[in-house]
């Protein structure tokens, strides 16, 4: 979201705190052609509280990856998440896109909690107000600048060019609307739980009504299986991966304890979006990560939140030759690729 070049095609690479992904789409008259996509780990070291710590061990993975994909493109978009982002709705006074860009800087002082010249800004006009039509609806998204040179350094060792930054929750936005059909009056709640942080995202008819970022995801799992049980790391994911093929009632045990941890925090959230909302209420649940394949999870959100509850599937309407890309292999690795898919539609240049 904050910086920009003339349009062109570009690779949309997810840099996760346990893997990095990637995808390739082609524009094809109105839809989209899947041209690549993969998944490479990383090791836990690699990223910590969604900092980058080994920068040269990022690089190469990427280097890597793009290599054994045959990728050619060097134009890159990611995303950020969780506390490397501030975002914000905000109600300013009606004006034109052009006006508020002149305006946005001192408009946002009073909301970012950093210096203004530290940040990387990028703001979008949502809806007038719906209580003073001379006011209007504006979704602010800031981040330091440190961080995004962070992610800059890391793809120029690549050998690539970093040339938009997106935020993981309206990445998987894209992703949504490119492959699922909605009504432009249902209110949805989009919720992505990776390994360690989760985004919520409340949506109708494409604008963010209510977002947040959850400080937790997969990793939760695993560091009770270990604590529990007193299994590794390394088993103890395997045991989260397989717990709905295990008669280990030990480990589903910690599982279903899991899960109703991070379903309060759903609720919570979705709670809290329908207390301040004025008549829209949340009808659909569509979830995405890698937690949404782990046992019993997406029936736990349901039964506790009331609503119907789905997988994303950012693949669903996405062009591909069966030659090139095994659908099992696809639905397997869906639940993970919401991001990049979501990233990999961005075009430099778009707004």
């Amino acid at each position: 979201m904050f910086l920009f070049k003339k349009k062109k095609e570009v690779v949309g690479i997810d840099i996760g705190s346990s893997s990095v992904k990637v995808v390739q789409l082609k524009d094809n008259k109105g839809s989209f052609q899947l041209l690549n996509v993969g998944i490479f780990p990383l090791p836990p070291e690699a990223i910590v509280d969604n900092t980058l710590m080994d920068s040269s061990l990022i690089a190469t993975v990427i280097k890597n990856m793009v290599a054994s994909l045959g990728i050619k493109i060097k134009d890159v978009v990611c995303s950020i998440s969780g506390n490397s982002v501030i975002i914000r709705k905000i109600v300013l006074p009606a004006m034109s896109q052009e006006e508020l860009e002149d305006q946005i800087s001192w408009e946002a002082e009073q909301y970012i909690p950093f210096d203004i010249n530290d940040v990387n800004m990028d703001f979008q006009i949502l809806s007038p107000d719906s209580n003073d039509p001379s006011k209007m609806n504006v979704l602010l998204v800031a981040s330091k600048k440190d961080i995004i040179n962070d992610y800059v350094a890391v793809f120029s060792e690549a050998g690539m060019q970093l040339s938009v930054v997106d935020v993981d929750s309206f990445a998987v936005q894209n992703a949504f609307e490119a492959n699922h059909d909605y009504s432009s009056e249902d209110i949805l709640a989009l919720v992505n739980i990776g390994a360690s942080v989760m985004n919520i995202n409340v949506i109708k008819d494409g604008i963010t009504l209510f977002t947040r970022d959850v400080q937790m995801g997969g990793n939760l799992y695993t560091e009770e299986i270990q604590k529990q049980i007193g299994l590794s790391s390394e088993d103890a994911e395997i045991g989260k991966l397989l717990a709905h093929e295990s008669t280990n009632e030990q480990l589903r045990n910690v599982i279903l304890k899991v899960n109703e941890t991070i379903t309060q925090e759903i609720r919570r959230s979705l709670d809290f979006y329908n207390s301040t909302a004025s008549d829209d209420r949340i009808s659909r649940v569509f979830v995405s990560g890698g937690c949404s394949k782990v046992f019993s999870l997406m029936d736990t959100v349901s039964a506790k939140i009331g609503l119907p509850v789905e997988k994303l599937n950012p693949f669903s309407k996405l062009l591909y030759n069966e030659k090139d890309f095994d659908p099992e292999y696809l639905e397997e690795i869906g639940p993970f690729m919401a991001v990049p898919v979501g990233l990999a539609i961005r075009r430099v240049g778009d707004k």
